[in-house]
């Protein structure tokens, strides 16, 4: 029996542009990527038109992933914010346009056009399954056209939030806020400075374990400002939309790789602190060196640094004794010092005087 390499078509649309590519196994890709300019107006059919185009254009595969920008739900299109427009990104919707994709089971009209098994999710998401590590929670922003968005909690791929559509500044939106058009007008280095604004922002509304920024302009932001947000962030690049496309088949599976632990959140698993006594082998003790310190030098030493030491005799102990006592005998009493002052000496004057 042979083991034949499944291979999967990927394709990553876009506001401004749709490509894609085959990739082998290991996500790999086994031919340069095609690239079509996405036209407008663009109904459903003509986008299924240009995904049998693609794949036409590419080798045979086994499998097609596609990721595209909106709320899709199990591969119907709940809302897109580009496709709805007659002439392109943030212009005026068309009403016929909206209704046409509202609920469009993209997945099975792909899946049926080009005679594959497929599966359809939002092109932050496809971006993120081959981003991601598997281990915490893991949000993935792509910075594109607009601002597309993924939450992964252990591998798991959550529910999906456009948060692209959330009002943020005088009835601005996230994806027109931060979005492609934006940073044209203002520049890199103002529209940097606006992004790191928008993640500061963000981060207590998530509080990730690690953020993935992706998309086209995200290789634009300062590192200034990434260091500014603080965290773990990671910049992926814009092919993570096509490379994704192998790993998007994990999640059906429910989790692109084993928790490294049940906990999960934060990364670092959580450990019960204990005092741990730990004995040391007993060993025999030593004896410390004794340390000279620095003779400190006085006058007194000074003056009698140069004088020797006379050598005295030892004398006996009785010796020693007697000669004590007849020093104290010899010595004046305080009463005597008195009377040999000078008013004794001129008493006894006095005295001699009178006896001539």
């Amino acid at each position: 029996m042979r083991c034949v390499a499944i291979l999967t078509l990927a394709i990553d649309c876009g506001g401004t542009g749709i490509k894609g590519s085959v990739l082998d196994p290991l996500g790999q890709m086994m031919t340069e990527q095609l690239r079509v300019r996405t036209p407008y107006p663009l109904p459903p059919d003509r986008f299924i038109d240009i995904m049998a185009t693609l794949a036409d254009g590419l080798p045979a595969a086994d499998r097609v992933t596609v990721g595209m920008p909106g709320m899709i739900r199990h591969g119907r299109v709940i809302s897109t914010p580009h496709y709805v427009t007659r002439r392109g990104p943030h212009t005026k919707v068309d009403p016929v346009l909206f209704d046409a994709w509202r609920n469009f089971d993209t997945q099975a009209a792909v899946a049926e056009r080009l005679g594959l098994p497929a599966i359809v999710l939002n092109d932050a998401e496809v971006a993120g399954a081959g981003a991601v590590t598997g281990f915490g929670f893991e949000v993935v922003m792509t910075l594109g056209t607009g601002l597309g968005n993924a939450i992964f909690d252990e591998g798991r791929l959550l529910p999906h939030l456009e948060v692209s559509r959330a009002p943020i500044r005088r009835g601005r939106i996230y994806d027109t806020y931060i979005g492609d058009a934006s940073r044209k007008r203002l520049g890199n280095t103002a529209w940097s400075r606006r992004v790191r604004d928008v993640l500061i922002g963000l981060r207590p509304v998530f509080e990730w374990d690690r953020l993935y920024l992706g998309g086209g302009n995200s290789v634009r932001l300062q590192q200034k400002d990434l260091l500014a947000v603080g965290g773990q962030i990671l910049v992926v690049p814009n092919s993570a939309g096509i490379v994704g496309g192998v790993k998007a088949w994990d999640l059906l599976a429910g989790q692109l790789r084993e928790p490294m632990s049940a906990s999960g959140r934060p990364n670092i698993p959580l450990v019960r602190e204990e005092t741990i006594e730990v004995r040391r082998p007993p060993s025999t003790p030593t004896k410390k060196a004794p340390t000279k310190r620095p003779a400190r030098a006085t006058k007194k030493a000074a003056s009698t640094k140069g004088a020797t030491k006379r050598p005295t005799a030892k004398r006996p102990a009785g010796a020693k004794s007697a000669a004590s006592k007849a020093t104290r005998a010899a010595a004046p009493s305080p009463g005597r010092k008195a009377a040999a002052g000078p008013t004794g000496a001129r008493r006894s004057g006095s005295g001699r005087a009178g006896s001539a």
